[in-house]
Formats: structure tokens, C-alpha cells, sequence
């Protein structure tokens, strides 16, 4: 109850420690005392800066511009020089209007991915201009191609995500909370459905239903799923894909918001807050992508795959954030505007990564798509190689499938950030980095046989060094366990090769015309 004695004592207390006893009562002293709280607070949010990720991040440069003159030469600064202008170019396109409004242009391929086409000509006329012999020029020709690439990823990347983590640390706080309708597919998910579901109903937000839609399970999936019939709504149907069963949840929901959900992922408590306040970045948001954790951290193949994801989050998708541009928001925790994927189209069952697919259609309408690191999931990782052969083929071949359906935004500037950064940094990751990537090992070879080896050597062990300080880096900024850097290695030298053998045989067996569907292998760590 309110006392007015109270009030008194609170209000005299506070006149006593005023410095000036009419300073209570001067509307210009009121004024004068928020002006400074408000500099205070802005003081307050400067000294949040993490001195250590400010170090990690200078560390990256100061070494890379130290080594590759002094130690490589006069052409890795030319390989440097293209690789920083392309980032300069993209930071300085990063402050147009994300949103695009789809004007029609010229058509033709971006800049990025000219320069990345004529690269290895201009490496190899400079090679060839220096003297090189034939025995060693093939070998640094590769290399220094290779090296511009990296350049340009580490100058864009690392600067880009350090200022999209800044933007979230000063992001506020919900003050309206729409409606927000949980969608969770499930096909034969008995082991894992109680955990996700259970953490769905802590998870805090006051205005969420549960929709849980059972695609034909042929195990206990959907009897376990009723045991949460009074708290969530459950719905069965005739096993269709992840596709079909996700469109067949948006019939039923009623939220603004729709938020996806794995069957055998565990999101946080704030996660749904966190990833709805991603819609306030700009009104033209369409899809706000989740943090995904590797929780089963059981072996080095599955502390592979989580130092993989983090830095793949907290440093190449925390660019892409800060271009609004993120071109997976996964299925393992994700949002979408309702009135967006209404407008672009349902589910496709086109391709068996469903969630890429309708993140490409929401960015050639011109649309936003932002990244939320607070609203994280905790998903389940392959434990075994035969596993994660499987996972990886299915992305793989479905990601091929994405790039065929879209590929028109390769070359039409009316599609914005997509065709200007996105489409071509996947195209680099999936078909050129894979192939320079086996090739560049072939020449290692071939450039110690011919007596170029301490050159080869200088430069993998630059590559080696960047890549360790970048995994410490994206460590940093997520507040991650420091043990996983010592999988850095690993992550470098064997599990990469790995990963880019896996995707050189799905595009074979994509070009020869076979085929995957989601019961033909287990659908792990979506």
C-alpha cells in the first residue's frame, strides 16, 4: 500500500544529498542532472567494449600486414591490395539502404565475383612477370589466389562482426510483444521430442503458442507429444517432408510471428525474446536467424563441428547480419514474419533444405534478414563419421539445388545484397574454395618437390595463424569455452578436407542426376 510518510522521507533524504537545497525544485537543474545520467549511460555502454576481442582483432591485421611483405613478397601485397579493396568496397556499400526495392539494372556479375574470376590471371601474369620458373609458378599462381580470397573474408569479416556484436550489445529491450506461434515438425523423433518440448513451455514469453506437427512418425513421437495435449496443440499427418509439415503448421497458426523449431533442438529461456527483438532492427525484416550450439560435445568430431559453427555465426554470419543478408535462417531456430512467407510463397518442396530455399525467396523480394546470437538453440551433432557423412551429403546436394533454383540472382543487380555479396560468397564456398582447396594441397606437393618449399611453408603457416586467431576470436565473442580452440587444428587440417571432400562428391552425384529425399537419410543437426 502507498504511504505518504514515505514519500516524505524519500524525498527529504534526497534533498539533503542535493548539493544546493533549492536544486531540488529547478526544473534547469532536472534537466541538467538527466543530460548527464544520459552521458553516464553511454559512458556506461563505451567501457562494455571487451578490450580482449579489441586485441585478438588488431592482432589479425598487425600479422597480416607484418608477414606477407616481409616474408612473402612484393606480389602477396598485390594478392593483399585486391583482396582489402573488395572489403573496403563492401563496408562501403554496407551503409546503403538494406532493403532493395527491386529496380530493375543492368544485368551482369558483381564486382566480387569478377575480381574473384580474374584473379588467378592477374597472379599469374605478375608470377610470370617476376620470373618465377615454370616448376614453381603453378604453385604460387593457386596460392596467391587462394590468399586473396582469404584476404578478403578476414578484412570484411572480422571488422563487419566485431560491429554487428557491438550493434546487438546496444539493442533495447522488448516494449511490445506480438504474438508469436511455435511451429515444430517432428518425423520419428521419440528419443529427443520430450527435452524440446518441455524447454519450449519454459522458454519465457508471454504470448506464444506450441504447435507440434507429427509427419507421419512410425515410433512414439506423436503418444509422447499428446502427453502435452493441454499445453500445446498437436497435429498428425501423412508423412509429407519437413516441408509439408511446416506448411501445414501455418495453416493453424495465429502469430505474427512464426517461429521454427527441431525436433531435437533445446532453446533458451529468453531465446524467443531475444530473436523476436531482431524484427526492430527495420521494419522491412523478414526472418531473424538463431544461435545454434552443439551441445553433444562428446568426441572430436562433434567439437569439430561446434567450434565450425561458432565461427561460422559469430564471425561470416555476423557479417552477413550487418548487410541484412543472412541466407540460411535455419530450421533449428528461426523466425519469420507470417505476412512475409504468406507473400513469398509457402514451404517449397523443391529442394531438402527447405529453410535455405525460403530465406533466398524472402531476399529476392527485396526483404531483410537479420541474425540474433542471444536467442540460441542447442542442437544434437553427428557423433559418428557415418553420421555426419550423411548430414553433410543432404546439405550439400540441397544447397546445389538452391543455387540452380536461384541462380538468376547471380547476375540481376535488382536483387540488392543478395546478388552483390551473398550468392556469390556461397558460390566461392560451395564450388571454388573446395577446388582450390584440394588443389592448393596438390601444389604444396609439387612446390616442395620443385624447391619452392620454404615459400609454401611461410604461406600455410600464415593461413594457419590467421585461422587460429580468428576460431579465438568468434570464441571471445560468443563467451565460448576456451578448450575448443585446441580443435582449431583439427578443424584446419583434416575436418575441412573432409567437409570439402563431401561436397565435391554431392556435386558429381547431383550432376549425374541422383536424388535425396528426408526419409532416405536421418534428418541430424538440422
Amino acid at each position: 500500500m502507498f504511504n505518504p510518510n514515505q514519500k516524505q522521507k524519500i524525498e527529504s533524504t534526497q534533498f539533503v544529498k542535493s548539493k544546493s537545497p533549492t536544486a531540488f525544485c529547478d526544473p534547469d537543474y532536472v534537466e541538467k542532472m538527466k543530460r548527464i545520467n544520459l552521458k553516464r549511460s553511454k559512458n556506461e555502454k563505451k567501457i562494455r567494449t571487451d578490450p580482449v576481442q579489441v586485441i585478438i582483432t588488431a592482432s589479425i591485421f598487425i600479422f597480416l600486414a607484418g608477414t606477407i611483405y616481409y616474408i612473402l613478397g612484393p606480389i602477396s601485397v598485390v594478392a593483399m591490395g585486391m583482396g582489402g579493396g573488395l572489403a573496403i568496397y563492401h563496408m562501403f556499400n554496407s551503409h546503403h539502404k538494406l532493403f532493395s526495392k527491386n529496380k530493375e539494372g543492368k544485368k551482369g556479375p558483381s564486382v566480387f565475383l569478377v575480381i574473384l574470376i580474374v584473379s588467378p590471371f592477374v597472379m599469374g601474369g605478375l608470377v610470370a612477370y617476376e620470373g618465377t620458373s615454370l616448376a614453381e609458378a603453378p604453385t604460387r599462381v593457386i596460392l596467391l589466389s587462394a590468399m586473396t580470397i582469404s584476404f578478403w573474408t578476414t578484412m570484411l569479416f572480422v571488422p563487419m562482426s566485431v560491429v554487428s556484436k557491438h550493434r546487438e550489445t546496444l539493442q533495447p529491450d522488448l516494449k511490445n510483444y506480438p504474438k508469436v506461434s511455435v511451429i515444430i515438425p517432428a518425423f520419428n523423433e521419440e528419443k529427443v521430442i520430450r527435452k524440446t518440448l518441455e524447454s519450449m513451455l519454459e522458454t519465457q514469453y508471454p504470448r506464444k503458442e506450441i504447435i507440434f506437427v507429427d509427419d507421419g512418425s512410425t515410433d512414439e513421437t506423436l503418444e509422447i507429444a499428446n502427453e502435452f495435449k493441454n499445453k500445446i496443440s498437436v497435429l498428425h499427418k501423412d508423412n509429407g517432408g519437413k516441408a509439408s509439415a511446416l506448411n501445414y503448421g501455418l495453416v493453424y497458426a495465429k502469430g505474427e510471428i512464426i517461429v521454427v523449431v527441431d525436433a531435437d533442438t533445446i532453446i533458451g529461456r529468453n531465446s524467443i525474446k531475444e530473436i523476436v527483438k531482431g524484427f526492430e532492427v527495420d521494419k522491412h525484416v523478414a526472418a531473424v536467424a538463431g544461435n545454434i550450439k552443439v551441445r553433444n560435445r562428446v568426441n572430436w568430431i562433434t567439437k569439430c563441428q561446434a567450434l565450425e559453427y561458432l565461427t561460422g555465426i559469430q564471425v561470416i554470419r555476423r557479417a552477413f547480419d550487418a548487410f541484412g543478408s543472412i541466407t540460411v535462417v535455419p530450421g533449428a531456430l528461426g523466425a519469420f514474419k507470417k505476412s512475409c512467407v504468406s507473400g513469398t510463397g509457402s514451404y517449397g518442396k523443391e529442394t531438402i533444405v527447405e529453410d535455405f530455399d525460403q530465406t533466398i525467396k524472402l531476399l529476392k523480394a527485396g526483404l531483410i534478414t537479420q541474425g540474433s546470437v542471444k536467442a540460441v538453440a542447442y542442437t544434437e551433432a553427428p557423433s559418428t563419421f557415418s553420421d555426419f557423412k550423411k548430414q553433410r551429403k543432404r546439405w550439400y546436394r540441397g544447397n546445389i539445388q538452391v543455387l540452380k533454383r536461384h541462380s538468376d540472382a547471380l547476375i540481376n543487380p535488382r536483387f540488392g545484397y543478395l546478388q552483390k555479396l551473398a550468392l556469390p560468397y556461397l558460390f566461392l564456398g560451395m564450388i571454388i574454395t573446395p577446388i582450390i582447396g584440394f588443389t592448393a594441397l596438390v601444389n604444396v606437393v609439387l612446390g616442395v618437390l620443385a624447391g619452392d618449399g620454404l615459400w609454401v611453408l611461410e604461406a600455410a603457416g600464415i593461413f594457419t595463424v590467421v585461422h587460429f586467431l580468428m576460431c579465438a576470436l568468434a570464441i571471445r565473442i560468443d563467451n565460448e569455452d576456451p578448450k575448443l580452440l585446441f580443435y582449431a587444428g583439427f578443424l584446419l587440417f583434416g575436418f575441412k578436407q573432409i567437409v570439402d571432400f563431401l561436397l565435391l562428391k554431392a556435386i558429381f552425384e547431383q550432376l549425374t542426376g541422383k536424388k535425396a529425399t528426408w526419409t532416405s537419410a536421418k534428418r541430424i543437426g538440422d
